[in-house]
């Protein structure tokens, strides 16, 4: 890989090498090298700009959760070593809950959960990022309901006029990356999957998706089957039946020994109107960002189904922006 250090294989030995190295490694201080001064760092709940900043983030992290493990499950990316690449990055974490910070009180608690990050990078350094954590799966592991936990961590970080805002557009900080990733038939094809179900064509997750498909959903929730597919993404777009929805990154690969794979990131932009997943409609506006790989396979008379799908966005920064505007008391 041209402008990489070549203790590197390919990319993907690339992202997954440097994320052990940073974090169980205790390599705090290579992402110095690893990561862009200027860096940019969007996840549902902020927007991070500097790599000194990412920084001092990391290590409160590791305080409050000393022996996290991150274990890489996939990387799914696009681009050229000499242009810059984008990894879609999708971990399962491990952490024991031991020192008090972001999340509270100290609970002990043993907790798993997933990550999805988009990161882009060139000559051996991510200037660029997209994070995603579990959050709903993470705080109902410690004990509390995601809406529970948006406002009490409002009150811990000052009220509403001096927290931490949610990402929005208009808070959002443009990077380096200009990107929008490849047009792998993957890619397009689970691309307009999701653009069909956003536009209320719910009868595409019995054409598209496997019968015993298995879904990995926020909060940690694990399905089978059409039900789950269609509980969620109905739950999802019925809270927000006006939101535009958009397709803002698409990837598909097919590599050697491994299923025909893709990730989308894509965003929902709207009022909470509706009846569905966040109950009583506030009329809030909310800007969700989510990420989704899906995974395809052949079945029984030879039709191309897809097979797994992993979905995440952050159930507490949908929350924090309801009760930012009054909507959810």
């Amino acid at each position: 890989m041209q402008g990489f250090d070549p203790k590197f294989s390919d990319f993907p030995d690339y992202i997954i090498g440097i994320t052990k190295e940073i974090w169980e490694d205790r390599g705090i201080a290579t992402l110095h090298q690893y990561y862009g001064d200027e860096i940019v760092v969007r996840s549902p709940a902020s927007v991070v700009i500097g790599n000194q900043n990412v920084i001092g983030a990391t290590m409160a992290t590791l305080a409050e959760f000393p022996d996290r493990e991150l274990l890489g499950e996939d990387v799914i990316w696009s681009g050229t070593p000499e242009e810059g690449m984008l990894s879609s990055h999708r971990i399962i974490s491990t952490a024991t809950h031991a020192r008090d910070g972001m999340y509270g009180t100290a609970t002990g608690r043993k907790l798993q959960y997933r990550i999805l990050a988009d990161c882009h990078a060139i000559n051996n350094q991510i200037n660029d990022e997209w994070l995603i954590r579990d959050q709903g799966a993470i705080v109902r592991q410690m004990g509390w309901e995601p809406r529970a936990y948006a406002a009490d961590l409002i009150a811990r970080e000052g009220g509403p006029e001096k927290c931490v805002q949610p990402l929005t557009p208009a808070n959002d900080v443009a990077g380096p990356y200009k990107g929008r990733g490849n047009d792998n038939e993957w890619g397009a094809r689970y691309a307009g999957i999701l653009t069909r179900i956003m536009g209320a064509d719910m009868a595409t997750i019995e054409r598209d998706y496997d019968r015993a498909v298995q879904t990995e959903y926020p909060g940690g929730v694990t399905g089978h089957g059409w039900g789950a597919v269609d509980q969620f993404w109905m739950g999802l777009r019925a809270a927000f039946p006006g939101a535009a929805f958009r397709i803002e990154h698409q990837i598909g690969r097919d590599d050697p020994n491994m299923c025909p794979r893709a990730a989308i990131r894509w965003s929902l932009h709207g009022k909470h109107t509706g009846w569905g997943a966040f109950g009583v409609p506030t009329g809030a506006e909310v800007y969700i960002l989510g990420i989704s790989h899906a995974e395809f396979g052949e079945v029984i008379g030879g039709q191309v189904s897809l097979r797994r799908e992993f979905t995440l966005f952050d159930e507490t920064s949908v929350w924090k922006q309801m009760l930012l505007q009054g909507a959810a008391q």
